[in-house]
Formats: C-alpha cells, structure tokens, sequence
C-alpha cells in the first residue's frame, strides 16, 4: 500500500530531540509496512524548548495526504497552541484532530493503525486506547 490515503500523524512536543526520535521510533516498529507519512514539530524556530505554531502547521501540511491529520502532543503548550489552531480553523489542514493519548504510546498505536490503511478515527482510537497499556 502506499501512503496517498494514510492518516498523517503530527507529534508535538517542547523538544524537537524528542519529537523526532518518537516518530523514529514508531515508523520504525512498523517494520516493513507502508511509510506513514508522519511529522515531528518539536521545540521553537530558534531550536529552543517550547511549541511553535509554525512548525505544527508546516508539520501537518507535510504529512496531510486527504485521509485525515491525527495530532499528538507532550505537555501542556503543547495541547494549546494546536488547540488555538484548531480553533482559528483555517491553517490546519481539513480533518486535522487533536487526539488525547500518551505521547510515546500513542503515536507508535496511531502510526501502526495508521499504516494498516485505517481511517482517522480508528486511528485516533488506537492512540488513546494506548492509556490502557499496563506495564506492570
């Protein structure tokens, strides 16, 4: 399968380290699968510790193939700045849908649905499911 019609994950986080090496980290689980088209929008412009609208933006529009973008974040600002974008409504693309799941858990559950062909909203479902993973 290719990846015209998977669902785009976007992951957001304070840190663009982090953001990158959890979606390294969840393409690479996929194994052999389809590349999911994913995007890390991690850190400021300048390369520092925060959120950027910008980045979240031209993340999604990156990875937004027609099927739906699903959005994980890390903390707090996160879930704001992409909360104010959904809102603003004009600068994400169509069926972009902030999803409340674990960050690391959830984006490799959303990326491994996600390469399966599944729609947004099952793919929104797996990442949020991933609340329950027991690790103990």
């Amino acid at each position: 399968m290719s990846d015209d019609r998977l669902v785009g994950i976007v992951l957001v986080s304070h840190s663009a380290a982090v953001a990158a090496a959890v979606a390294e980290l969840a393409q690479g689980l996929v194994g052999g699968g389809p590349h999911v088209p994913i995007a890390p929008a991690g850190g400021t412009e300048g390369g520092g510790l925060g959120t950027s609208s910008e980045l979240v933006v031209a993340a999604a529009a990156s990875v937004d193939r027609g099927a739906g973008v699903a959005v994980l974040t890390d903390l707090g600002s996160a879930v704001l700045t992409v909360k104010a974008l959904l809102a603003e409504g004009d600068e994400l693309p169509d069926d972009t849908r902030l999803v409340d799941a674990p960050f690391v858990e959830g984006a490799v559950a959303a990326v491994v649905t996600a390469a399966t062909g599944a729609d947004l909203d099952a793919v929104a479902a797996a990442a949020a499911e991933a609340y329950s993973y027991r690790k103990a």
